[in-house]
């Protein structure tokens, strides 16, 4: 076997611990928490179902190839819940190990092609990173109002935090995704709320 397919494959069987690290939502029955294998399939097929809302023109094969890519740093950092309690500087650090030690499996060409891309889906300034973010933040907000409020009550979850963790980023690549969402997440927790 050549040293490229002995890489790749090494590359691709490391990537399968992804579907072992497990996140802060559930799936959308509530039946148990998704992996971040799971999530990162999702979105990706959230990218090319909701392509059309995005806020401006986006590739969206480099948009799935980016969400399929985007979480295995997970591997080695963990899920961080955008509502859980820990160090954001930190975790970028760690993650930035993580993305040197899984994309360094890599021949060098896929590796500075899937770490670029990487890259540009954490800087989040091109359209298809932003629409990217996008999905990235709806597909859980969607799980939690599916589950009857998934894990909002376990991590404390506020109407303002949604708004400034999540609705900021997804209004910034599909507005129409976040009003569509907003009435739910308002009913929600209007029927939820304490008193």
């Amino acid at each position: 076997m050549s040293d490229r397919l002995t890489a790749q494959f090494d590359f691709l069987n490391e990537a399968d611990r992804l579907k072992s690290v497990l996140r802060g939502t559930t799936l959308c029955d509530g039946s148990r928490r998704e992996n971040s294998g799971e999530h990162s399939w999702h979105i990706a097929l959230y990218a090319l179902i909701l392509q059309e809302h995005a806020i401006a023109p986006v590739n969206i094969d480099r948009v799935i190839r980016m969400l399929l890519i985007h979480d295995l740093v997970e591997i080695d950092a963990g899920d961080n819940p955008i509502h859980g309690d820990h160090d954001v500087a930190e975790m970028a650090r760690i993650e930035q190990l993580a993305a040197d030690r899984l994309f360094g499996m890599l021949p060098a060409d896929q590796r500075d092609s899937l770490r670029a891309l990487w890259e540009e889906f954490e800087a989040a300034e091109t359209p298809d990173a932003v629409f990217a973010k996008s999905v990235d933040r709806v597909q859980p907000v969607m799980a939690n109002l599916e589950s009857g409020g998934g894990t909002w009550p376990e991590y404390k979850v506020t109407p303002e935090q949604l708004e400034t963790r999540v609705g900021v980023k997804v209004r910034r690549g599909a507005p129409a995704l976040w009003a569509q969402l907003k009435q739910r997440i308002d009913d929600w927790f209007g029927a939820h709320s304490a008193g």
